[in-house]
């Protein structure tokens, strides 16, 4: 049976193989693990799935608990996709912070999955490359 949590301590190699094993590490500095231990300590909102000791899945985002919480993680493992985990991992979020709506920039793989949960496409999202100057 598939439990949800808040993690405060996950062990980087955790995140490093959920986010490889799922394909969402398609889109993360794998190279750079300094980088991804960055990216996950300083992020007020890390939920995991396991199942028994396992960690099958990892929500990584921030959160002010009241009016926005905003994604930046969503991965399950391979073999579990399809079991409805990411889906329990957002309704627990969700109830950490029930007022508060939910942001994510959706994989082009998962936009079918987003809407089929009821996320609509916000069409005034905007974003600034890290190498790209504020004009």
């Amino acid at each position: 049976m598939v439990s949800y949590e808040i993690e405060k301590n996950l062990p980087l190699q955790d995140f490093i193989h959920v986010l490889t094993d799922s394909g969402l590490g398609e889109r993360r500095p794998m190279n750079d693990p300094d980088h991804l231990e960055r990216m996950l300590r300083n992020s007020n909102l890390v939920i995991v799935a396991r199942d028994s000791r396992q960690v099958v899945g990892v929500l990584r985002g921030l959160s002010d608990f009241s009016y926005r919480t905003f994604i930046a993680d969503l991965a399950v493992i391979s073999a579990r996709q399809g079991e409805g985990i990411g889906k329990g991992m957002l309704k627990f979020a969700r109830s950490l912070a029930s007022d508060a709506r939910l942001f994510l920039f959706s994989a082009e793989g998962s936009i079918q999955f987003y809407q089929k949960i009821g996320f609509e496409l916000h069409e005034r999202c905007y974003q600034l490359k890290p190498d790209e100057q504020i004009k």
